[in-house]
């Protein structure tokens, strides 16, 4: 009798947690007015700026007392400037790079992705070369994408946390 009881709360608690990831979900059949992300290119970042927002990530980083991995691209997705703390996890590396370009290939932070597989939104899986993970961000200068940046080593949110300080520099 324990187990039945058991079984039927475990079939229960399963079938709220169904409904509620589908009441959640996006719906995919909406059709937008305006085009989402759609940010402009702008001319891509220098690698002197690039330089700088790492400096500017590696001194908040170290704030927290966070080893990090990050890496600034351009408005292609392709490698501006990267750098490694003194002991960040070396499987990191490619992870923040992968952050930067998913961010600047697609102008969206990469959490947009982490939020949509959450939700079970299927399609996101099969995109090319996206990393569902935050801790990417596009950088945009006067309404315009320059680039983007990317950081790995710790949690989500601390990877997030950096980035988001070190793009808040772009327009300052």
């Amino acid at each position: 009798m324990k187990l039945s009881r058991f079984a039927a709360a475990l079939f229960a608690a399963g079938a709220i947690v169904a409904s509620q990831a589908q009441a959640q979900a996006p719906d995919l059949n909406a059709i937008p007015d305006k085009m989402p992300f759609n940010i402009p290119y702008g001319p891509p970042i220098s690698a002197e700026r690039a330089h700088r927002l790492i400096e500017e990530g590696i001194a908040e980083a170290r704030r927290h007392g966070w080893e990090m991995n990050i890496a600034v691209v351009d408005t292609h997705g392709d490698l501006k400037a990267f750098t490694r703390m003194d002991d960040a996890q070396l499987a990191s590396i490619p992870i923040a790079q992968h952050k930067a370009r998913t961010a600047a290939r697609y102008r969206r932070e990469t959490r947009l992705f982490e939020d949509l597989v959450m939700k079970g939104v299927a399609y996101i899986p099969t995109l090319d070369d996206v990393i569902a993970s935050r801790g990417g961000i596009p950088l945009v200068e006067e309404g315009r994408l320059i680039g983007a940046i990317g950081c790995s080593g710790g949690t989500g949110s601390q990877d997030e946390a950096v980035c988001k300080f070190a793009a808040g520099i772009i327009n300052k």
